[in-house]
């Protein structure tokens, strides 16, 4: 399976993506300027985390207008498989690829720790590798990951089963009190209506091998390949 791994101004988890994928599941994976206009040869995208053009504006606002989103935009349309991190998160909301926008966190402050989420859907491509319901350990990095939409579509993300992760207790409870950041409804991650779009404010780059201490976030990856080589329905 061939991975392609975004890189603008400012991604600092590019590599961490690219290291998770090659060495922890053997695939090929290619870095991918933001200058550049083909995604020719991909089977799926990661839209990595950092601070890309330096969060000016507000995150992802520059990016949203890189040459290479064009391509990304025919990619996820034509079905391709398409995971934004962190801030690749935010980007694929700017873009339009996901729906909502990302606020300040309700604390106004930038938020690094471990923290869990519950497995809300594992039909996915991104989460077939998972049970439903299952708790993971996760770390967050963000200033902005209050995730925010209206009434309405918030319905529907509920009712059409793409809110993918919510935040939770270590025992799997999504309380107000493992909400990290104020987003709406604990969601950490949605799909789009479609399924092959991924957005999710934790990191499971970081946490994809023994020598991190944990390898939750493994079980991302290896389900998107599971999905392309059909080990597991999606």
């Amino acid at each position: 399976m061939n991975f392609g791994v975004l890189v603008f101004p400012g991604s600092n988890c590019d590599h961490d993506c690219a290291h998770a994928v090659s060495e922890g599941l053997g695939q090929d994976v290619r870095l991918i300027w933001h200058h550049d206009t083909s995604l020719e040869g991909m089977d799926a995208v990661i839209v990595p985390g950092g601070f890309s053009y330096g969060d000016y504006l507000r995150t992802g606002a520059i990016a949203q207008f890189s040459p290479i989103m064009e391509p990304l935009k025919l990619f996820a349309a034509k079905g391709g498989l398409v995971l934004g991190i962190c801030n690749g998160f935010q980007i694929l909301l700017e873009v339009g690829l996901l729906p909502g926008v990302m606020m300040r966190n309700r604390d106004l402050s930038f938020i690094c720790e471990d923290i869990y989420v519950k497995v809300e859907n594992a039909t996915t491509p991104f989460t077939n590798a998972c049970q439903s319901g299952q708790i993971l350990k996760l770390p967050i990095a963000h200033a902005e990951g209050n995730y925010y939409t209206d009434p309405v579509t918030l319905s529907s993300l509920q009712a059409n089963a793409q809110i993918v992760f919510r935040y939770c207790t270590v025992n799997g409870q999504t309380a107000p009190e493992a909400n990290p950041n104020g987003t709406l409804d604990n969601i950490a991650g949605i799909r789009n209506a479609a399924g092959n779009i991924l957005g999710l404010m934790p990191h499971p780059e970081r946490c994809a091998e023994t020598v991190l201490g944990n390898q939750d976030g493994l079980l991302l990856f290896r389900s998107m390949v599971d999905a392309f080589t059909g080990v597991h329905t999606s």
